[in-house]
This record gives C-alpha cells, sequence and structure tokens, in this order.
C-alpha cells in the first residue's frame, strides 16, 4: 500500500488507528521507528520519515521503538499490500518458510524466480526477503524477550536463528544493545507463565468480535481434539511439524490471547501465522464494507461483514473438506470424530478430555481405503482421502499459510477434489444476501 506524505502526516498526528501497521515512522532525532499510533510525544514533522514496513524501517538504520512496540502492529504492515505475490510471500516468510528452505524455492512455490520475488518485494516493501526475513526473527525474539521468561537460547530458535551466537550478533549489530538488556526494561509482562503454557496478545487489523469464530468452533469440534474451556476460551491439541502441544484462544475481548503449551513454542513463529489467518485478523472489515456499501448499501448497514474463521491446521482443513463433501457440517464432524479415534496418535495435555491428536498425513495414507470408508463415508471419498493424505505424506502437495497458488493447484489435481471443495469457506452464520456473502469472499481474497 503506498500512502503520501501528507496522509502519513495527518495519521501520526492524530495517532489514527485505522493506519496502525500500514507503515512505520523512523525518527531522524532519535533513531527509533514507531507505530503511528504510539504513545510517545509526537516527532516533529521534519524529524520524520516512513516505511513501508519495519524490515526498511531497519534497513534505514533504525531501533524498534521499546513503548509501541511494532512488533504488535496489527498484520505488520506486509499482510495488508495489495500486491498479491509480495502479500503471499510475506505471510510464507513470517511463518518460518526460509527456515525451512531457501529463497529459490520458495519462489518456486509461488510460481516465479527468486530474481523477480525480490524485485516484487523490494518495490513493495522496501527490503529484501531476506532482510525481511531477519527483521520478523528478531521482532519475534524481542517480543519472546518481553513477554516470556524463555531462556535465550529457547528465544533465539523459538525466533528461527540457527544459532544463539547468530541471534545474539545481529541483536548487537541491529540494535545497538545485547538481548539481555531488552528482558530488564520497561514493565513487567501480563502473565509470563500460567496453566502451563505462555500467553500472547494478537492485535486484529480493526474490530474484532470473538462470538463468530467461537461459534464457528462448536460447531465443529471434535471430541477429545478441541473443547471449550471457559465461556470464551478455545482450546485444542495440535500437531505442529515434530512438535505437539495444546493451544488456547481466549476471544473475549478487543483483541485475542493465544496461549501455547511448552511443547508447541518452537513452532511459535508458524502457530502465531496460522492463527491469524485462522481468525481472519488480517482482514481490513472497514475496506471490505465500504467497497461492498457501494452496491449493497442497504445489506451492510442491515449486517455488517464480519470476519471468516478458518483452520489452524492447512491439512487438517483439506481432510475436513474433503469428508465435508455433499453432506452436512453435523454429519461431517460426526465422521471426523470416528477418524480421531481410530487414528489420532495419544498426547498427554493439562485439559481434561484432549487426549488425541488430530491424525497425521502419514496416519491417514497408511490406513487404507476399507478402514476409511468403514468410518461411515462412500468408497469414492474414501480413496479421494487417500490421496490426499498420501500427497500430503510425499510432500507432492504442499498446503501451508501463504502458498494459496501451489496448494489450490496441488489440491485440484487430485482426482475427487473439485472446485467446490478447493475453494470451501464458509461463514460463522447465515447471511441475509447470498450475493453480499459470494462477492465479500472473492473481495476477502484479493484485498
Amino acid at each position: 500500500m503506498l500512502l503520501d506524505e501528507t496522509t502519513c502526516h495527518g495519521a501520526v498526528e492524530a495517532k489514527d488507528r485505522r493506519y496502525d501497521g500500514l507503515f512505520f515512522i523512523g525518527v531522524t532525532s532519535t533513531g527509533i521507528y514507531c507505530r503511528c499510533v504510539c504513545p510517545a510525544r509526537t516527532p516533529k514533522r521534519e524529524n520524520r520519515t516512513f516505511h513501508l514496513s519495519a524490515a526498511a524501517a531497519e534497513k534505514a538504520g533504525f531501533r524498534p521503538c521499546l513503548l509501541c512496540r511494532p512488533e504488535l502492529a496489527p498484520g505488520a504492515a506486509p499482510i495488508d499490500a495489495a500486491e498479491r505475490l509480495a502479500h503471499d510471500a510475506v505471510k510464507r516468510i513470517e511463518a518460518g518458510a526460509l527456515e525451512e528452505q531457501g529463497l529459490e524455492d520458495l519462489a518456486g512455490d509461488l510460481g516465479v524466480t527468486d530474481r523477480h520475488l525480490r524485485r516484487v518485494m523490494l518495490k513493495t516493501f522496501g527490503a529484501a526477503p531476506v532482510e525481511i526475513a531477519q527483521t520478523h526473527r528478531l521482532l519475534t525474539a524481542k517480543r519472546l524477550l518481553k513477554e516470556t521468561d524463555l531462556s535465550m537460547t529457547q528465544v533465539a530458535f523459538a525466533s528461527g536463528f540457527q544459532s544463539l551466537r547468530r541471534f545474539n550478533a545481529l541483536f548487537l549489530e541491529r540494535y545497538g544493545m545485547a538481548p539481555s538488556r531488552v528482558r530488564g526494561r520497561g514493565a513487567a509482562p501480563e502473565k509470563l507463565r500460567g496453566g502451563g503454557g505462555l500467553r500472547f496478545t494478537l492485535a486484529p487489523r480493526g474490530a474484532f468480535d470473538g462470538a463468530a469464530p467461537l461459534a464457528h468452533f462448536q460447531l465443529r469440534r471434535v471430541a477429545r481434539v478441541e473443547a471449550q474451556t471457559a465461556p470464551h476460551c478455545w482450546t485444542r491439541t495440535l500437531q505442529a511439524g515434530a512438535h505437539a502441544g495444546w493451544l488456547t484462544l481466549d476471544l473475549a475481548g478487543a483483541a485475542p490471547k493465544l496461549t501455547l503449551s511448552d511443547g508447541l513454542m518452537p513452532a511459535f513463529r508458524q502457530l502465531i501465522a496460522n492463527v491469524r489467518g485462522a481468525l481472519d485478523l488480517d482482514a481490513d472489515l472497514d475496506a471490505i464494507n465500504a467497497f461492498l456499501a457501494r452496491d449493497f448499501a442497504a445489506d451492510i448497514a442491515r449486517d455488517p461483514i464480519v470476519r471468516l474463521p478458518g483452520g489452524i491446521d492447512p491439512f487438517e482443513l483439506a481432510v475436513r473438506a474433503v469428508i465435508g463433501q455433499q453432506v452436512t457440517v453435523k454429519a461431517a464432524t460426526t465422521i471426523v470424530s470416528r477418524l480421531v479415534e481410530r487414528l489420532g496418535a495419544p498426547i498427554e495435555t493439562d485439559v481434561p478430555g484432549l487426549d488425541r491428536l488430530f491424525p497425521s498425513a502419514a496416519r491417514i495414507a497408511d490406513a487404507g481405503k476399507d478402514a476409511i470408508a468403514s468410518l461411515g463415508m462412500p468408497g469414492a471419498r474414501a480413496e479421494t482421502l487417500l490421496r490426499l493424505a498420501r500427497a500430503a505424506a510425499d510432500g507432492e502437495l504442499k498446503l501451508a499459510r501463504g502458498a494459496v497458488s501451489v496448494g489450490r493447484e496441488g489440491l485440484a489435481a487430485l482426482s475427487g477434489i473439485g472446485p467446490w471443495t478447493v475453494e470451501i469457506r464458509r461463514p460463522a452464520r447465515p447471511w441475509r444476501s447470498r450475493r453480499v456473502s459470494a462477492r465479500r469472499q472473492r473481495i476477502a481474497r484479493g484485498l
């Protein structure tokens, strides 16, 4: 998103939350960069420079503000970019893609060359992919230092660094201080440890109402994997790569809170990105409502757009979509519960009743057609589910946040999976206007 200086100056002086995360302000008199909502004294106009991303601000030599904490900006600016390629690439990078593969492989997943990807991201964000990845690692580490009591080694590896030495050196080089100094400054975090996990606040883009995602999760609850543990809290078990544990979403208030068990902390970056996607936190509802109001003013005035909840685990979401073909949500949930009962690996948690993981691709692939069909689905659908699981287990099917194009192509290539299954994304409550519902989804994907 390109903003003119007049707009940026106005947002800074008004501390306008609508622009929070869309750009960052470099203050030349202090060498600090801030969000436009920073509670510190507003810098003089002549001392302000504007940057499209946190990475661009750090590339220009600025350090993150300790008051407004740029790592907490909703969507961290790149998420809201209009450029679809850069948008997808940043989501993959924030989820740790460059720790698992090189830039050339990431570009290949997105259907472009690494040279083109660098050019697009430099134009969109003012920083190269590697620089954006470095900044995201550092800001993640800064957040963990401020909000947790993890050791320095745990912080380094959870943030995506391959060694403690590299973490210390880059932190000192970029921020001019040792990581230990960040931990010792400022007020104590709201909550370090409690209930066997670490708790984090997820800033949404605009207003947030937890009732819709909670209703969505309740309708699709799978016994032994998911449970409502408090009036506004949803808890589930999860496998993230080689790491397993549980997470809790507190959906009360203006911003959801995420609690991760110790077992999931090594997958911190990936899970933060996936949970943001599952709660649709980066959708700009004001922009979507304004756009749709041009043609559907009465509908939007009566029934404003809500966020579209989804799934945290991409493979699990694909399995649920296949099982849900041509059956009701209740029937599909019953079959998924049987699948968990039959193939889910056991796990110990602090939550009574949660003792299974959703079956991995390898477990489903090894089960065989007869075992899958016996759960209550037609043989053709069981074969489709097996093809899906085998493709995911063999690495032929790549399902990840941000890998939209390659994921769609991979799913569409599997026999038994058509456009309805590939594109499924149901709203959490009925719409008064089907036209608004369909168009909202198209626009949400295109913004």
